[in-house]
């Protein structure tokens, strides 16, 4: 009963509801305009007004007998003892429905878990794809990379291959040129020479020939003037002359004649005299044969060979002591002067300091008994190369001997025994000897050279052979301007290689100062002797004016490209431009002049030379 009371109260609630709702739609809509305002606007459109069949309703269509059936019934539910059931009821299917809610709610929830959790699988196999498709790529580049550098690097390699045999065929074409020009100039020289000599000749001729002439004219008019009184004594001083010499020639003779004939008439004189002629002969013969004999004997033994152009050791072992002694306080003593252990040698700091190292290691291999180590110095030409191993010599403890590669190949087949008397000579030598070759190329070049003579290949041979093994007794320095030129066994004798490039521009400001302390500052009057006081003019000192520091670095930046040689001549100028002006004095007009002189001179001799460098 409680049930169907409900029922009957929903539908009864839903039909008032669907009453109240279409009333509202129809209030909503408006009520129909009146008929008049129709017909006075007959402009108007609006929809006729619906007619309302059942009289219950109200003009809008609302139907409250729905309404009224719903008040009835819940009336009837509130008088009935089944209330309370039925709104019970009511809350349990609410309540059901809340559950059927909740629980669709969390399908959609785990629906939605899994959809994220597709997504984000979705989106880590992506992500997988791409880090495998970048490292890919990433590999792929590394090797296209690679690839690039390999080839980068191979064509690097063959242009400084194509560059060197450039550089190596402008050097020889450069050294043709220089040898051309070279004998081109001696023989216009020679021709001048020679031309000089002739119309020298043809003067001294014709001095001689005026000469004579007027001599002779002048003894014919003395002769005029006093013919009487020089004939007259002539004849007198003619006569006592012939006595006197009749009067010694018999005399003489008279005496040959008796010694002759007391030896010949005396056979025991006679061979008396005879031995002793020739035991004379003999004796004197022998002892100058001998003496020649032990002479060249000695001086083979004990002399120093022929090949040294320069030594700190004398020519015999007790020579050159006290020119040893002297020459290294001169040495220590210019060390301290001038601040550092070379010298008036200038190098890179970085050069210096390898060269110092070196000098350090050569003394103390030295100490140890330890073998020598061979070096190879490189350069242009005019770097120091011979000044630092003359350095480096004395600041190792060494001896020194400097020969030149251009002095072996005029022995001809002497070489190879000169070459051994050299390194026989170096053994001797207490201190240990460091031996310099100058323009080592010129006899240590490549043996399959086709101008190369057997006896120059002999020679090679011959160093080749003495050092084989490393030395405990020589250290073997060479110095060339084209190391590529060297024989490829000489290189491997090689154990340090030392570069000389040509001065930097701090180089050169130091090399400046130096020269200028060295040709200007110092130069001038030295303490006279009473020789000097009597018989030379006293020199003049040079006066020194606005060559500053920031002069110097000017006259560095314009010389690039000097050596140190030339650094060294360009002062030298200098000097004899000083020398040359009438007041002795140097101010920074002429030194400018000098300067910017011998720059274009070093401009015009390398364009000459084929070497100039844009």
């Amino acid at each position: 009963m409680a049930q169907k009371c409900a029922i009957g109260l929903f539908s009864a609630i839903a039909a008032a509801s669907s009453s109240f709702s279409k009333s509202k739609v129809a209030a909503a809509d408006g009520p129909p305009p009146p008929q008049h305002q129709a017909a006075s606007d007959p402009e108007s459109s609006a929809p006729p007004r619906a007619r309302n069949d059942n009289p219950r309703t109200s003009s809008g269509g609302f139907d409250p007998e729905a309404l009224e059936r719903g008040a009835k019934a819940l009336k009837e539910i509130n008088s009935s003892s089944y209330a309370k059931q039925v709104f019970e009821g009511i809350k349990q299917k609410e309540e059901t429905k809340q559950t059927e809610f909740a629980a669709k709610g969390q399908e959609y929830k785990a629906m939605q878990a899994q959809a994220e959790t597709e997504r984000q699988k979705v989106i880590y196999d992506e992500q997988k794809k791409l880090a495998q498709h970048q490292a890919q790529t990433k590999s792929q580049m590394a090797r296209y990379e690679d690839d690039l550098a390999r080839k980068r690097m191979q064509a690097e390699n063959e242009y400084h291959r194509t560059r060197n045999q450039e550089l190596v065929r402008m050097q020889e074409d450069s050294a043709i040129r220089q040898e051309q020009s070279r004998r081109a100039t001696e023989e216009q020289i020679q021709a001048q020479r020679r031309q000089t000599e002739r119309e020298k000749a043809e003067i001294e001729r014709e001095t001689i020939k005026v000469k004579s002439i007027a001599e002779a004219e002048g003894r014919a008019h003395e002769a005029r003037l006093a013919e009487d009184v020089n004939r007259r004594m002539l004849v007198d001083r003619a006569n006592a002359e012939r006595e006197k010499w009749v009067a010694t020639i018999n005399t003489t003779f008279e005496h040959i004649g008796g010694g002759l004939r007391a030896i010949l008439t005396d056979q025991n004189k006679l061979i008396v005299a005879v031995g002793g002629a020739t035991a004379l002969a003999a004796g004197i013969y022998t002892t100058r044969e001998g003496a020649r004999v032990i002479w060249s004997y000695v001086d083979r033994i004990l002399g120093q060979p022929s090949l040294i152009r320069e030594s700190s050791r004398g020519k015999y072992p007790w020579s050159g002591s006290v020119s040893r002694a002297l020459s290294t306080l001169r040495g220590k003593g210019s060390a301290i002067k001038n601040g550092k252990g070379f010298g008036d040698v200038i190098l890179h700091p970085s050069l210096q300091k390898r060269i110092e190292h070196l000098a350090k290691a050569t003394a103390n291999t030295k100490s140890h008994q330890a073998p020598f180590r061979n070096m190879l110095f490189y350069g242009p030409p005019g770097t120091g190369k011979t000044m630092v191993a003359r350095e480096l010599a004395r600041k190792s403890g060494l001896d020194y001997a400097l020969m030149t590669g251009g002095d072996v190949a005029p022995l001809g087949s002497q070489a190879v025994t000169k070459i051994h008397q050299l390194f026989d000579w170096g053994k001797k030598s207490k201190r240990g000897l460091l031996l310099f070759i100058d323009e080592a190329d010129a006899f240590l070049c490549e043996r399959n050279k086709t101008y190369m003579s057997e006896a120059q290949r002999s020679a090679l041979n011959a160093l080749l052979f003495r050092t084989g093994d490393q030395s405990k007794d020589i250290v073997l320095a060479l110095a060339t301007n084209r190391p590529g030129d060297l024989d490829s066994a000489v290189a491997d004798r090689v154990d340090e290689v030392l570069e000389f490039p040509l001065p930097g521009e701090g180089e050169r400001s130091k090399l400046l100062s130096l020269y200028l302390e060295k040709y200007i500052a110092q130069a001038g009057p030295t303490k006279p002797g009473l020789f000097d006081r009597l018989f030379k003019k006293e020199q003049q000192k040079i006066e020194i004016k606005g060559v500053t520091e920031e002069l110097l670095e000017e006259a560095a930046a314009k010389t690039e490209g000097f050596s140190g040689r030339e650094i060294a001549k360009l002062m030298a100028s200098v000097q004899a431009a000083v020398y040359g002006s009438e007041d002795c004095v140097l101010d920074s007009v002429l030194f400018r002049e000098v300067v910017d002189y011998k720059v274009a001179e070093h401009q015009q001799r390398r364009k000459l030379a084929g070497t100039d460098s844009k």
